[in-house]
C-alpha cells in the first residue's frame, strides 16, 4: 500500500508540472518561481561581497548598453555588473540579475558578439532552466526514495542507477539547456538589431581559446562541443537575420561602442 501511495504521489506530481519551453520543448517544473528568483538574488548577492566589481568605465559602458538593448526586448528591471575576473565568462540569474568577467570582454571583438554572450545567458532565464534543473534533481531524489521505500533497490544497485541517471538524464538536459540557450539568445540578440551572425565569430573565437585547455567529450561534458554549438548556430541564421532586418528597419541600431 505504502509502495501504491508514493508512486502515485510522484507520478501526479510530474503530470502536473509538464510546461513548454519558449522553443516549444516539454519541460518538467513544479519549484515555485519566487523561490528560484530569491536563490538569484541571494547568489548575487554573495557575489558581490567576494568578487571584485571593475571600475573600469569602459567596459561598463558597453556592457550597460548592450544588456540594456536586449533587456528592453523582454522587460523588468535588470540590475547590471562587471566582475574582474579573467574568465571568459558572464551570467544571468533569475531576479534579473546580469554579471559579466572582464576576461570576456578582453576576448570578444565586437558589441554584437558581447550580445550573443549575454543573450545566451538571459535565455537561461527566459526558458527556466534552474527551475527546471531543481525539479529534475528533485523528481529524481523522490523516485529513488520511492524505490528505497518499496525495497526494490539494494544499496550497489542504487548506486550504479543514480550514475546511470546523471549521465543519462540530467547531463543530456544540461546539453539541451545551453543549446535552447543558443538559440533563444540568437533571436534575442536579432529582435534587438544586434548582427546574429557575430554568435559563429564568438564561438570559433572560444573554439580556438579553448584548444591549449583541455576540454571533456561531449557526452560528458554539460556544454556542447564547439562544432555544434556552431552548426546549431548556423541553421537557424537565416530565421535570425530576418530578425534582425525588421529590428533595423524599426530604427533599433545598438551604439554600444565604448
Amino acid at each position: 500500500m505504502l509502495k501504491k501511495f508514493l508512486f502515485s504521489t510522484v507520478i501526479a506530481g510530474l503530470l502536473n508540472a509538464c510546461v513548454t519551453s519558449p522553443t516549444g520543448r516539454n519541460q518538467l517544473i513544479f519549484m515555485p518561481d519566487n523561490q528560484i528568483d530569491q536563490m538569484g538574488l541571494q547568489a548575487f548577492d554573495d557575489l558581490k561581497k567576494t568578487k571584485p566589481i571593475s571600475g573600469n568605465a569602459s567596459f561598463n559602458k558597453v556592457v550597460n548598453c548592450v544588456a540594456h538593448s536586449l533587456t528592453q526586448q523582454i522587460g523588468g528591471q535588470w540590475e547590471v555588473l562587471v566582475f574582474d575576473d579573467p574568465s571568459f565568462n558572464a551570467f544571468a540569474l533569475p531576479g534579473y540579475k546580469i554579471g559579466v568577467h572582464t576576461g570576456l570582454l578582453k576576448l570578444i571583438d565586437n558589441p554584437s558578439q558581447l550580445a550573443s554572450v549575454i543573450g545566451h545567458e538571459i535565455g537561461h532565464v527566459l526558458a527556466k532552466h534552474s527551475n527546471e534543473r531543481m525539479s529534475q534533481e528533485t523528481a529524481m531524489n523522490a523516485g529513488m526514495s520511492v524505490l528505497q521505500a518499496s525495497g526494490g533497490l539494494g544499496a550497489t544497485s542504487l548506486g550504479l542507477l543514480g550514475m546511470g541517471a546523471q549521465y543519462g538524464v540530467l547531463l543530456p538536459f544540461s546539453r539541451t539547456h545551453e543549446s535552447e540557450a543558443d538559440l533563444i539568445g540568437l533571436d534575442l540578440m536579432a529582435k534587438a538589431g544586434f548582427d546574429p551572425t557575430q554568435s559563429i565569430a564568438l564561438w570559433q573565437k572560444m573554439e580556438r581559446a579553448s584548444q591549449n585547455a583541455q576540454q571533456p567529450i561531449e557526452f560528458m561534458s554539460t556544454h556542447p562541443a564547439h562544432a555544434t554549438r556552431i552548426q546549431n548556430l548556423q541553421q537557424h541564421m537565416a530565421n535570425a537575420l530576418q530578425l534582425q532586418q525588421q529590428a533595423n528597419a524599426s530604427g533599433l541600431r545598438p551604439n554600444c561602442t565604448p
